[in-house]
């Protein structure tokens, strides 16, 4: 193994995402919508930043709901930046605000976020990036690549002897 498949076992953070979550597949908008935040909230930062405050962000962002979240205004960014439970970076918080009211109109146009996902002809990562930079904010290639890889529609999540390879295929 591995890069996070040797790190991750055991340990209090990452352990428990990297064997049940990393890699599986999300079907789900507001959990699609809360990985890539979390993807956006980690640029610049450690992942482990990103998981020890990733509690604090689901109550700060609503269980990032999406109606609720496109629905923010300038008191409630200026509360999360007042939040120290969370990563207070305006562009970020802006740019999630936008992506759910961007995604919003994905649910109108094609019934989910997820269904969307599934519609793209994107061959590999720089394609995906490109579909993501002209649809979202605060996408570059190394956010797009993580939140597709965490929800299994790139790979690389996973070393091919990990365990958590089988468990994921089971799922198929």
């Amino acid at each position: 193994m591995s890069g996070y498949c040797d790190i991750a076992p055991g340990h209090p953070y990452h352990g428990p995402y990297h064997e049940n979550e990393y890699g599986f597949p999300l079907r789900d908008d507001d959990q699609l919508f809360e990985r890539l935040c979390l993807e956006i909230f980690q640029a610049g930062l450690s992942w482990l930043i990103v998981l020890k405050k990733r509690e604090e962000m689901r109550k700060a962002f609503d269980g990032f709901a999406l109606k609720l979240v496109a629905n923010y205004d300038e008191a409630k960014i200026a509360e999360l930046l007042g939040n120290s439970g969370v990563v207070r970076h305006r562009g970020k918080i802006e740019a999630i605000i936008e992506n759910a009211r961007r995604i919003l109109v994905i649910q109108r146009d094609y019934g989910s976020f997820a269904e969307w996902l599934d519609r793209q002809q994107a061959a590999d990562k720089a394609a995906w990036v490109k579909i993501f930079k002209k649809t979202f904010k605060f996408t570059g290639g190394e956010i797009v690549g993580e939140f597709l890889m965490s929800i299994g529609k790139l790979p690389g999540a996973h070393s091919p002897d990990c365990p958590i390879v089988l468990k994921i295929k089971a799922l198929e």
